[in-house]
């Protein structure tokens, strides 16, 4: 792959040669993409741009080129944890996410002190306004709050003491939001709790995107919930009550209603392969988004961590605290493509789980998502064995395999 180190501005012209490009229904075997000014300009077949003379541009033979990754549930990683992260921190973060096909994703937080919130959300402000100037590394698209309503019942390693149910609109003036129109805001709630279907209703009027979990919630609940507004489910399967044939509960439910998306952890530990077949049959992947749910130790390797008031273990890929209980994950969207893609799941359905389906979630498939004409160029250009060797956000490069640019 020809390197381009001479310059990186995203207002210039730069052209993609020879990729094998997934476009949203197909995908072209070898062809060329022009980006100008930070979008896709043209898709075309390979050769055609060559008349335009653009000056910069990569050879991406042998190479499969993807919408870059949008993870919309993630708490950390290479040592940072979004609940104590300075704006400096979850800038490391953002380098590290673009080295690993990511180029959009919410920092995800968890059930805590107020003061921590305020910390956190002043933190991720921060980020977004320097990515305004100009960044080269995954954006910030907004923030993500797991909790504080949810099941204590159903906390996996969260922190019951912190979870929270709603007595009326005051409790939400506790929750920190970010500057209007700096980016979105994703909950996941358990409808289960008290008032725990107005909450739903008061969130969703105020443009929250409001996803199901941490929930023993029956069926009649749910459907409220979903007339109230949710219409997606966060970690499928994890932190839910499980199936039972005459007791089907939240799983049962999710898997039957098709206007209703879920989140997968697909690590391999979360969800065991086959459960991962199963529920792609059932959903399909036009209702399904990877997630990578990782934690700080992400990118770090085994050991022992300490993350939200305790220590978790990291063996062989696989979180655990002292209960035993799973927290979180150490994988990236990286990691979930390449178990995708080993179970043959077909290019493009990998593409809407990772990409095109996460924007529609959180409202920003207009401008992301998917390799069209027009779009933000947001792309991710993977090897064979599903490395990451470019990724490009906004037009701009954030990661080349061979340069390090982690800040």
């Amino acid at each position: 792959m020809a390197s381009m180190n001479d310059s990186n501005d995203s207002t210039g012209a730069l052209l993609l040669r020879g990729a094998r490009i997934v476009l949203p229904q197909r995908r072209l075997a070898r062809a060329d993409l022009l980006i100008e000014a930070g979008r896709i300009a043209r898709i075309s077949e390979q050769g055609e741009e060559s008349k335009n003379r653009v000056e910069k541009s990569f050879d991406l033979g042998g190479l499969t080129l993807f919408p870059g990754f949008i993870d919309v549930h993630i708490h950390g990683a290479v040592g940072v944890d979004t609940m104590e992260a300075t704006t400096s921190d979850l800038g490391r973060v953002a380098c590290f996410l673009a080295e690993n096909g990511v180029t959009g994703w919410l920092p995800t937080l968890v059930p805590a002190p107020l003061e921590d919130y305020r910390r956190a959300v002043s933190a991720v402000q921060g980020l977004i306004d320097e990515q305004e100037v100009g960044s080269e590394a995954s954006r910030a698209l907004g923030i993500h709050y797991e909790g504080p309503f949810l099941n204590s019942a159903q906390c996996g390693a969260l922190r019951p003491a912190f979870f929270k149910t709603f007595s009326g609109v005051t409790v939400l003036e506790g929750l920190p939001v970010l500057e209007e129109n700096s980016g979105v805001h994703m909950i996941t709630v358990a409808p289960e709790i008290d008032g725990g279907t107005e909450l739903v209703a008061e969130l969703v009027r105020r443009g929250w995107i409001v996803s199901i979990g941490h929930t023993r919630a029956d069926i009649h609940t749910l459907d409220m919930a979903h007339q109230a507004g949710a219409r997606h489910m966060t970690h499928f399967m994890n932190a839910m009550s499980p199936f039972h044939h005459r007791l089907p509960g939240p799983i049962g439910w999710g898997l039957l209603r098709e206007d209703v998306s879920c989140d997968l952890i697909a690590d391999g530990v979360h969800l065991h392969p086959l459960t991962l077949k199963l529920i792609l049959r059932s959903k399909t992947a036009d209702r399904l988004n990877l997630i990578s749910d990782s934690v700080s130790p992400a990118g770090l390797g085994d050991g022992e961590y300490r993350i939200w008031g305790e220590t978790i273990t990291v063996d062989q890929g696989r979180t655990r605290n002292a209960h035993g209980s799973i927290a979180g994950s150490v994988i990236t969207m990286r990691d979930a493509v390449q178990l995708m893609l080993s179970l043959d799941v077909p290019l493009e359905d990998v593409a809407r789980m990772a990409a095109t389906n996460p924007a529609r979630l959180i409202g920003v498939d207009h401008e992301c998502g998917s390799i069209e004409e027009g779009k933000r160029a947001d792309l991710v250009a993977l090897d064979g064995d599903g490395n990451v060797r470019l990724t490009i956000v906004g037009g701009k490069i954030a990661f080349e395999k061979g340069q390090n640019r982690l800040r």
